[in-house]
């Protein structure tokens, strides 16, 4: 019997097609679902993905992905790494310790989030130095034999590796990292040892971190570890699966005591392919050759990948190559079946995840002399591909004339920070330590059930514009009420802060299911960027110029930017990343225009996703940053010195782009500080920064309502830092997905410390 190439997947979305998973999570934290009713759909919603990937023949399924919130979260309770404030006393960790962690509970702030290397997931940062480690519950063991007893399947276990999970995890020194390490490596042995016991044959073992910038002094660390785990279960086929990048020390890497080796031969640019041609790879290892993109939604090119398989086939033989995603499917939409509405030229040329597996399953069968099978879907996705390209969408004459004419588009503000920064408190007469908000107010259900009514045709434009209004006369007399110094109108027309500029400007295209998972229930919907980026009209004059016609407070306008619209959406894939982000920069600059023609001069453009984008590699980082920061340049510099640029970032170590940050030139930036207890304020003690700066003083994510004491001395060490006069009190984030009770009672805090603190400030004085 000849040998055969094997199909695996490396993770699928866990969200369900309709988002089951997401709304039986909400229901019982509401208190609608019992926890037996909830942990029973959970599994079905688990079983059916697991089903799929069989159905469709991948050959190695993996089981441990699927998580209830968040899959390093899960590493972290198996472990029984709970952090002290929760009061866990040892044991399975109770599943509503487990999501007490996540959302943090009236006397216990939840633990930090942030990104998962450089995609749009948030994952919950562990929290390490509270108690030793312990395996308290063997979760992978749990998920492998479900999937046999229940499916019949022989799974392959998916864990989250030591030497990453420490990497990502907080609470010890630097200098202990290596220990830290070795403490965890008899966990996994256990772990391994038990799987072992089971009957488990391949266990998947992340290991994303090599794909970062690593030291040759870090990989003999990997090779300690790797060494003692294949020893405690020498029958286990371990594969060490990196992803996202090409990794660091090829030659070292490969040569790892572990049976395979799972790399990205697409977000790679050529290096892994490269380093395979110059070294060879292994005969005693299993090359799990990552080609189908699992972070971005387009059709494959099949003849390509064949022929990269090729390749990559020249260095391996069959029974020694996987084919698989370059990376988990959990950052793309479950299936394209959904999507009937789409233009079909456009529709042929997306692939989610569903159609991502069955990509790899036809690719490994021409491997296994299915040639035919494979010449004909070749011939197909092939001309999908071409059609898209070729499409009117992907070649706007004016577009590309404006990009081609960007050297002569200034992209300066007109003076510089402290001479706008006279003539801007000339005009605004803001207090000391000015209160304001990130932009969105409470999205409640009548909110979204009035725009749901409105996207039906139940409810006409006119009506539907006149709830909205009605909402920002409302949220604008909340304000005056709370005595907040500068104002937002709510953004209550908005689904998402980027789907909303999407379906303003050419070249987007939405779909109707595409949803992922950003953090725990959150589920967002990205924007398909398909086309060139056009600006066709207003996006946000009405409601802006609306609300700051109510009052004599300015009111901001609020814009996307447009790293942040790259970051957050399917970005095509046929022309470079930094010139679809310029497109989008010339379109806001217009809009920025059109706001303070009608009067706006407060505009703020938010970058959050700003350094979720930075490449893996620290090499790669000066390109990205230089290209992030002229399109925030582009988009913000035609304004007057007296109108104000605000922007937001949040959830990000800024320390190491502290010069880029500056570069951006904004009059005000406001980022997160609240979920990291302040830590975010030491980048500012090394480095000065010397315009407006507002650190987030309370955290958005949590429903609890913050103590006065906590604001207060969030406030007080940040001004230990940073001037008084450049300050801004603001929360960390939007609350939009807050009630609006808590919302109301929070912010009431908040400008209450301002008071105090500005009180305190003027006495000093």
């Amino acid at each position: 019997m000849m040998t055969k190439v094997r199909s695996s997947n490396l993770g699928y979305p866990r969200i369900g097609e309709s988002r089951e998973w997401k709304k039986a999570l909400e229901q019982y934290w509401a208190g609608k679902l019992k926890k037996e009713a909830l942990l029973d759909k959970i599994n079905d919603i688990h079983l059916a993905n697991l089903s799929k990937q069989k159905e469709r023949g991948i050959d190695l399924i993996p089981v441990g992905d699927f998580s209830l919130y968040d899959h390093v979260l899960d590493t972290s309770v198996m472990f029984g790494l709970v952090p002290q404030r929760f009061q866990y006393s040892g044991g399975s960790v109770p599943l509503e310790t487990y999501f007490a962690i996540a959302r943090g509970t009236d006397e216990a702030v939840a633990a930090e989030m942030t990104k998962w290397f450089n995609t749009n997931y948030h994952y919950i940062v562990p929290e390490l130095g509270d108690r030793d480690p312990a395996l308290v519950e063997n979760r992978p063991l749990q998920l492998f034999k479900q999937a046999r007893e229940q499916l019949g399947i022989v799974g392959k276990p998916v864990i989250l590796g030591p030497v990453t999970f420490v990497t990502l995890s907080k609470g010890y020194e630097p200098s202990t990292f290596a220990d830290v390490v070795k403490q965890f490596i008899p966990l996994y042995c256990e772990l391994l040892r038990e799987l072992q016991q089971e009957g488990a044959e391949w266990v998947q073992i992340d290991e994303p971190v090599l794909s970062t910038t690593v030291t040759r002094e870090q990989t003999a660390l990997f090779h300690e570890t790797y060494q003692q785990l294949t020893e405690a279960a020498p029958t286990i086929k371990l594969i060490l699966q990196t992803y996202f990048d090409s990794v660091s020390h090829y030659e070292d890497i490969v040569s790892l005591p572990v049976k395979g080796i799972g790399l990205d031969f697409v977000h790679d640019d050529g290096q892994n392919l490269a380093s395979l041609k110059q070294f060879g790879f292994p005969e005693d290892k299993v090359l799990a050759a990552g080609v189908i993109d699992g972070r971005n939604i387009w059709r494959a090119d099949l003849g390509d990948k064949s022929t990269l398989l090729a390749e990559i086939s020249e260095f391996v033989t069959p029974e020694r190559l996987i084919v698989q995603p370059a990376s988990s499917l959990l950052h793309v939409p479950v299936t394209v079946k959904n999507e009937p509405a789409l233009d079909p030229v456009l529709l042929n040329a997306l692939s989610f995840a569903d159609e991502k597996l069955e990509e790899v399953v036809i690719l490994t069968k021409g491997l296994n002399g299915g040639e035919t099978v494979i010449q004909e879907k070749i011939t197909v996705s092939r001309r999908a591909v071409q059609q898209l390209n070729q499409s009117a969408g992907r070649n706007n004459t004016e577009v590309r004339e404006a990009i081609k004419q960007l050297d002569s588009t200034r992209a300066e503000r007109q003076a510089e920070f402290s001479q706008r920064k006279k003539l801007q408190d000339e005009a605004f007469q803001l207090p000391l330590l000015p209160t304001t908000t990130i932009g969105s107010f409470p999205q409640t259900a009548e909110v979204r059930k009035q725009r749901l009514k409105w996207r039906k045709g139940e409810l006409s434009t006119t009506e539907y514009e006149q709830y909205i209004r009605a909402e920002i006369n409302k949220w604008i007399d909340i304000q005056e009420e709370l005595g907040l110094d500068v104002f937002v109108h709510g953004e209550f027309e908005r689904t998402d802060m980027v789907e909303y500029f999407g379906e303003k400007l050419g070249g987007f295209q939405f779909t109707k299911s595409g949803w992922v998972q950003s953090y725990g229930s959150r589920c967002v919907k990205p924007p398909v960027i398909y086309g060139d980026v056009v600006y066709q009209g207003p996006i946000t004059v009405k409601e802006t110029a609306y609300a700051q016609s109510l009052t004599t407070k300015p009111v901001k306008g609020m814009l996307t930017g447009p790293i942040t619209i790259l970051n957050w959406s399917f970005v095509r894939d046929d022309i470079s990343r930094y010139e679809t982000a310029n497109q989008i920069a010339l379109a806001l600059r217009k809009e920025v225009s059109a706001l303070e023609e009608n009067g706006i001069h407060i505009i703020q453009v938010d970058e959050p996703a700003l350094r979720e984008g930075l490449p893996l590699k620290r090499e790669k980082w000066q390109n990205y940053l230089d290209a992030a920061v002229y399109a925030f340049k582009l988009a913000t510099t035609s304004v007057k010195n007296q109108t104000q640029i605000h922007t937001h970032m949040c959830y990000s170590d800024f320390k190491s782009i502290i010069g880029a940050i500056e570069a951006l030139d904004a009059d005000v930036i406001s980022i997160e500080t609240s979920r990291s207890h302040g830590q975010l304020i030491s980048a500012f003690e090394d480095n000065t920064y010397n315009k407006g700066i507002g650190l987030g003083v309370y955290d958005i994510h949590s429903p609890r309502v913050p103590k006065p004491e906590e604001l207060t001395r969030n406030i007080d060490r940040a001004l230990r830092v940073l001037d008084p006069e450049l300050f801004w009190i603001n929360p960390d984030c939007g609350l939009k997905t807050r009630g609006t009770a808590e919302t109301v009672a929070a912010l009431q805090v908040m400008v209450e410390a301002a008071k105090q603190t500005r009180e305190k400030l003027l006495l000093a004085k």
